[in-house]
């Protein structure tokens, strides 16, 4: 397993138990210092340690310094874990990081985002970091080595080419003084630039919003009517698309009443119809009622007598008058 597997799994291990690891208050603690700029601490004996004994662990009083330098620029989480890496690659680290300078920067790699101030403030802050030196030069000395009584420099083990060379980091490799740490993939500086640079008119847009000026943000005054007049057209699609909504809440919130009141008029007329049913059908208690009422009446109204004709009736015996004569 090569040094640079090994260590970016330790990196990696470290950083889950950090992450498992509740933050209490003690294990906050005031910024890293910045490294002075002419230090005496260089005339003080500084025992080398070779790498095994650096592994095995030193005393407290004698941590493994540790350097790792870099630009930092847009300092993101690939930072923080390469430098969490080179804190837990022995078990008492001093972790020293070196900052280049705008000036040096500029001429080697090119611009930053950042300013070289705004750089150094951000690693101060970085919760793995010991100590900052400021204005870091572009190739490490062994004056520098010595200055700052560095043990190993940390970086990750792909060759880096800058200032015509292969690597600069070849003499400190070739001292048996490197030690590697693993890149995080998916993230660096070149990306979250190129993401700004894709989505220029969103970030543009956004920012005139905000209150910027079209001459803070070095737009034209033909591309600033054309990112407001964008704005508008999508505040516009906002408004419309906000009003389709609450109208299909309200024709659904229709559509659940309609049902609602359908369901409670079938379940009424049902209830209506039974009850109706009940009292008028044959068996009940209205049809009882008026049987009931007929025998009554007919009890209390007998049937008449039938009538008779008086032609009818029997004839009564009359004498015959003689025919005459």
């Amino acid at each position: 397993m090569s040094k640079r597997r090994r260590n970016g799994s330790r990196g990696q291990q470290a950083y889950g138990q950090q992450k498992r690891r509740p933050l209490a208050a003690k294990s906050l603690r005031e910024p890293a210092i910045f490294a002075k700029g002419s230090s005496t601490d260089s005339e003080v004996p500084h025992d080398k340690v070779t790498l095994t004994q650096a592994r095995r662990g030193t005393p407290s009083h004698r941590p493994v310094r540790v350097y790792a330098d870099g630009i930092f620029d847009l300092f993101h989480s690939g930072h923080a874990r390469a430098l969490m890496q080179a804190k837990n690659l022995f078990p008492n680290t001093c972790l020293i990081v070196g900052v280049c300078s705008d000036k040096l920067t500029h001429k080697y790699k090119g611009y930053t985002v950042m300013t070289e101030t705004e750089r150094y403030e951000a690693l101060i802050h970085c919760r793995y970091v010991d100590e900052v030196v400021c204005d870091a030069p572009w190739t490490i000395t062994p004056e520098f080595l010595k200055k700052h009584r560095i043990d190993f420099v940390a970086h990750d083990d792909i060759p880096y080419t800058s200032a015509g060379s292969e690597d600069v980091y070849k003499h400190i490799k070739s001292a048996g003084m490197f030690v590697a740490t693993q890149r995080t993939e998916g993230i660096s500086t070149s990306d979250l630039i190129t993401r700004i640079v894709r989505d220029y008119d969103v970030y543009v847009r956004r920012n005139l919003q905000r209150g910027y000026t079209a001459r803070e943000l070095n737009v034209g005054f033909i591309n600033e009517n054309k990112y407001r007049l964008q704005n508008q057209v999508d505040k516009m699609k906002e408004t419309v698309r906000t009003v389709e909504e609450k109208s299909k809440h309200l024709v659904h919130r229709v559509e659940e009443k309609s049902h609602d009141l359908i369901l409670k008029w079938e379940e009424k007329s049902r209830e209506f119809i039974g009850n109706f049913l009940e009292l008028f059908g044959p068996d009940g208690p209205w049809h009882m009622i008026q049987e009931r009422s007929g025998r009554v009446l007919q009890a209390l109204s007998p049937y008449p007598s039938p009538h008779t004709s008086p032609s009818s009736s029997p004839t009564r015996g009359r004498s015959l008058s003689p025919p005459a004569l």
